[in-house]
């Protein structure tokens, strides 16, 4: 196991150093470049040698790649265009409240999709099981940002059960602790609902498909006949493989879950990594783009890396040479 985890860690840094390559190129192709973002027409000539000289885009464009990829090994990531503040804290003050609502998207979505999986596999062709295959099909096809909409006309303005956008509340003046964390887990139902929406449809899918598959298995047969019974069967031995495949679609999925959440964050105004790409975005501010993409594709690569680890710890028929 330790050679197989060292050796993808190898994989892992030569793939990010290729993706590196790609979405550095990626960025300065983008229509404008950044000389069209940092200058101003009215600026002299001798204002835009300056700033092609300070953030280096008189240089050759693989000499402008060494010089970013040296800053970034090093924890420089540059300053945003559009702030001018360091976009390593520009990136620092949003992780938070993504990691919030991430862990418990993921959090719920996973544990209602195994709950559904595994009731459509146990009740296969019933009434229920029909009625789950009609939600989820629903909720694949339900765009995220229409879903959102409904859920904030229904719950925030006809109900008025809970807040349409923002973190917390404007004023938490005088607020008790208690009274902050409840303040803080009504304003994030809501984006979480709607970020884990889509992926309870498909990961339920994910698991009835597998569990149907694994309850057909020779040793699911001998457990039922040794007397064992029906919920020792299912979740003492059919889920523990059935998993598997669903962990290896929840790791493909971390990219989904951060455009998924670009869409939610920017809809509820939550103070997030999702809310900061669309602003970046919009601004075309190269260097905070550039950073994020790059933590995105390392998030998908680490979440992989989990999962083949995790292959080992559900089954651990499973030995890696």
């Amino acid at each position: 196991m330790r050679r197989y985890v060292i050796r993808r860690l190898i994989q892992a840094v030569v793939m990010l150093f290729v993706m590196s390559i790609g979405l550095f190129l990626l960025i300065h192709a983008m229509p404008g470049g950044p000389d069209a973002v940092l200058f101003s027409p009215r600026m002299t000539a001798a204002t835009r040698a300056n700033l092609r000289h300070q953030y280096g885009l008189d240089q050759p464009l693989i000499q402008q790649y060494l010089s970013w990829l040296k800053s970034v090994l090093t924890g420089n990531l540059g300053f945003s265009f559009a702030s001018g503040q360091p976009v390593a804290a520009e990136i620092g003050a949003r992780i938070p409240a993504t990691l919030e609502l991430f862990a418990v998207s993921l959090s719920f979505a996973l544990v209602v999709a195994i709950l559904l999986g595994v009731i459509s596999a146990v009740r296969q062709y019933s009434l229920t099981d029909y009625s789950v295959t009609v939600l989820s099909y629903f909720g694949i096809a339900m765009p995220v940002f229409f879903f959102a909409l409904i859920m904030q006309e229904i719950f925030g303005v006809k109900l008025g059960w809970l807040p349409t956008c923002c973190r917390t509340s404007a004023d938490t003046t005088g607020f008790t602790a208690f009274e902050n964390f409840q303040d803080a887990v009504i304003h994030l139902i809501m984006p979480a609902v709607v970020l884990s929406f889509l992926f309870i449809a498909g990961w339920s899918r994910y698991l009835r498909s597998s569990m149907l598959d694994v309850v057909k298995q020779d040793y699911i047969r001998t457990a039922k006949a040794k007397g064992l019974a029906s919920r020792s069967v299912f979740f003492g031995h059919a889920l523990r493989n059935a998993l598997i495949p669903l962990l290896t679609q929840v790791a493909i999925d971390v990219g989904a879950v951060f455009g998924g959440a670009v869409i939610t964050e920017t809809i509820f105004a939550w103070p997030g990594l999702g809310k900061l790409f669309y602003n970046s975005l919009q601004a075309r501010d190269y260097p905070v783009l550039l950073s994020m993409l790059l933590l995105g594709a390392a998030s998908v690569i680490v979440f992989n890396l989990l999962a083949d680890v995790l292959y080992a710890v559900i089954d651990p028929r499973i030995r890696y040479s």
